[in-house]
């Protein structure tokens, strides 16, 4: 079965260390020789700019993450194939692997739209307004204000409306998030998880699922251990509980993965990294059938890609 990856942070880890490689380097959670091996379909790799960049570098470093994207990890293979819409995925020749840019925290346009637009132009298909604390856009889930999104906020949803763009849910306060699923047309929670299952603040409760579920928006459980578990001792089994218990809820269409590969430094014991794909989908097929274990791996979030292209 093809495998479709709604989050992985490749780009911050290659544009830190300049020497790794795409192709098989061994510091990678996800490199192309073991996306090959696995059975990649898609992959959506994120702009994350981190922290230590001042503001007003912010924005450059963003497109030089882009730089990466499209010169390192496109250009040199010809099996890997920017896309930017559904019918693109759906026109991708048999062995191809999309790959689609995301940009996970705001950050780097600061208050500027016209920003935020050309980084659509160059290929981002979805924004997360910001990481963990706050910017011009809203608050993130860590701030402890927990505000909203502000009136720039609101215009960069607009934007993503106007631009057929998903809105990400991780990351946002919970009276952003709110805001959020009150203003986006495409909503996606690219990797969150289970917060009755693990009570950490980054997943989301019952309610905030259920409302993702009703807008039928994609939820793409993540492998982060302390995401998974509240001891952090995970495995695969853990990530099962949580598509189980979205699936209680009535989410069994909605469900995706989003791994969070590279985005993280301790990984569960048995899925270390693409290559371990296989386990997952081995035991997702003991207790799911073969047309939900393809929405969990690829469908559900095909289904729900916005169509429009490039603008």
């Amino acid at each position: 079965m093809k495998i479709y990856d709604a989050h992985c942070d490749v780009l911050s880890k290659m544009w830190n260390d300049p020497t790794l490689s795409f192709l098989d380097g061994a510091d990678l959670h996800t490199n192309l020789k073991q996306m090959r091996s696995a059975g990649a379909g898609l992959q959506l790799f994120a702009i994350y700019i981190p922290e230590r960049v001042p503001d007003s570098a912010k924005f450059d470093c963003a497109l030089e993450m882009v730089e990466i994207f499209y010169e390192r990890i496109v250009k040199p293979y010809d099996d890997v194939i920017a896309v930017y819409s559904k019918e693109d995925i759906e026109r991708l020749p048999a062995g191809k692997i999309g790959a689609m840019l995301t940009l996970e925290g705001c950050d780097a346009i600061g208050r500027e739209i016209t920003r935020l637009k050309a980084l659509i132009r160059l290929g981002v298909r979805s924004v997360g307004l910001t990481w963990n604390y706050g910017n011009a856009a809203c608050d993130g889930i860590l701030e402890s204000r927990g505000s909203g999104l502000s009136d720039f906020g609101k215009r960069i949803v607009d934007v993503h409306n106007e631009y057929d763009i998903w809105t990400d849910v991780s990351h946002l306060s919970v009276k952003a998030f709110w805001d959020v699923m009150d203003h986006a047309n495409h909503v996606i929670a690219t990797h969150s998880n289970v917060k009755k299952i693990c009570a950490h603040p980054r997943n989301l409760d019952d309610d905030q699922l259920k409302a993702l579920i009703k807008k039928d928006a994609v939820i793409g459980v993540t492998f982060v251990p302390k995401f998974l578990r509240n001891d952090r001792n995970a495995s695969i089994a853990d990530i099962i509980e949580h598509i189980d218990y979205i699936s209680s809820l009535g989410g069994i269409s909605n469900i995706a993965l989003g791994s969070d590969f590279d985005g993280i430094d301790h990984v569960p014991s048995n899925l270390r990294s693409y290559e371990d794909y296989p386990k997952l989908i081995e035991e997702l097929e003991r207790r799911y059938s073969n047309k939900e274990v393809e929405g969990f791996l690829w469908r559900n979030l095909l289904e729900r890609i916005p169509s429009k292209g490039r603008i």
